[in-house]
């Protein structure tokens, strides 16, 4: 599959084979097989697509340009600097045959996360590919990093490197903010009221400003998780504000930055994977405003509604209002997290609604990333976060979608 004109689209096929897999690891036996054969249906059918748009093939390595296994590192850097495809595919080829998984990867997690275009999607394809690897085995890498690498490079117009494009400005200021963070960033007491500061900037200010709010709060000694509950919420708030394609992405996007900060063992590229995701979140409001209005609702003042039913009557009545007004199920969906219910009963109707509903990639990507992120959350601020997510979770009474009876049928044959 090519990841291009954009790291997205019928690439989705691929990006949403880890999200499939994690739903499929939550899932009760009788679901199981359910997104497997869905990740395999939307892959071949995605496939038919590139053949129809002109079946591209990767081609084979040039294997006179692979540089020597002590240049791999040096070289791919240069490259993916230069914005060199040609020679960034021998320089990974090289590295996928002499380096080990979190050699290559904390190279990945930094480039995957320095410009904003296909909204996300390259920090998205870094992490995903690094979680599908760890299940298939190193020994399928090359393939995997050759594909990663040049859409990680996928821009518009001239050479990125010979000018100054709002997309990669985020990445050259925050290099220089990352070193102005204490060197004791991260033994930082937690504090709901930085949290509450950091999204009131998130809000309104610029990428400049949100990433200059995250140093002065690391600088003051507040803990980096504390940093991250804001950069849930507000990614949350902004589905509150305009449910659609958008605001999705910045919950997915930002699932992707929390799982290569939690992976990476560089102190410089965990400073900067804070930076950008800060960054980011303000840009994805900014472009939320060319898709239409643009609500004012605040995640820290949804109000909550109580259901009318017990525990199990609660979850149906939540799942049966998102068919039909997604914010009230929103207050419902808080009012039961935060009386102290189980929120795993929540959770798993979550993920059957998706089996069961969902009928395009983004349906498993957004649920995979925000019900794994509830539990990155603190207890203070992570119900609010996964209730906004009724926003765009699929509800009830929506459609069924065809090809849950095909699985069960072949199953059962």
């Amino acid at each position: 599959m090519q990841p291009r004109p954009s790291v997205g689209h019928k690439f989705h096929a691929v990006l949403v084979v880890n999200s499939a897999h994690l739903a499929s690891l939550g899932s009760p036996d009788t679901d199981r097989w359910l997104p497997i054969f869905w990740a395999l249906d939307y892959f071949k059918s995605s496939q038919a697509q590139d053949v129809r748009e002109g079946n591209w093939t990767m081609g084979p390595v040039d294997e006179s340009a692979v540089p020597p296994a002590r240049r791999a590192r040096e070289a791919f850097a240069e490259a993916m600097d230069g914005w060199d495809e040609r020679a960034a595919d021998a320089a990974v080829a090289s590295l996928a045959r002499s380096a080990g998984a979190n050699q290559v990867y904390e190279l990945f997690f930094r480039y995957g996360a320095r410009d904003f275009r296909s909204i996300g999607h390259k920090a998205i394809y870094v992490a995903n590919s690094y979680r599908t690897l760890q299940c298939i085995g190193w020994q399928h890498a090359e393939p995997v990093l050759r594909s990663l690498a040049y859409a990680l490079l996928m821009h518009e117009g001239e050479n990125p490197a010979r000018r100054d494009d709002p997309a990669d400005r985020p990445w050259k200021h925050n290099q220089e903010r990352a070193a102005r963070i204490k060197d004791d960033w991260t033994g930082g007491t937690p504090d709901p009221g930085a949290s509450s500061d950091l999204l009131a900037a998130l809000r309104t200010g610029s990428d400049d400003d949100a990433s200059e709010k995250v140093v002065a709060l690391l600088n003051r000694g507040v803990a980096p998780q504390s940093v991250w509950d804001a950069l849930f919420d507000a990614s949350g708030e902004l589905l509150l504000r305009q449910p659609g394609i958008v605001s999705l992405h910045a919950v997915t996007s930002t699932n992707a930055l929390h799982y290569a900060f939690q992976a990476s063992g560089d102190d410089q590229t965990r400073r900067l994977l804070l930076l950008q995701n800060a960054a980011f979140l303000t840009l994805f409001r900014e472009a939320m405003g060319g898709r239409g209005k643009v609500g004012d609702t605040r995640i820290d003042q949804l109000e909550p509604i109580a259901t009318s039913e017990g525990d199990t009557g609660a979850i149906e009545e939540i799942f049966a209002e998102a068919s039909r007004d997604r914010m009230t199920a929103a207050r419902k969906a808080l009012a039961y997290l935060q009386a102290g219910r189980d929120p795993r009963t929540l959770i798993d109707a979550a993920r059957r609604l998706v089996f069961l509903k969902g009928d395009d990639a983004h349906d498993y990507k957004f649920s995979s990333a925000v019900l794994e992120d509830y539990y990155s959350a603190s207890p203070a601020w992570r119900d609010r976060y996964l209730a906004s997510s009724l926003l765009l979770l699929p509800g009830s009474a929506d459609r069924d979608n065809d090809l849950v009876r095909r699985t069960r049928a072949a199953l059962n044959a």
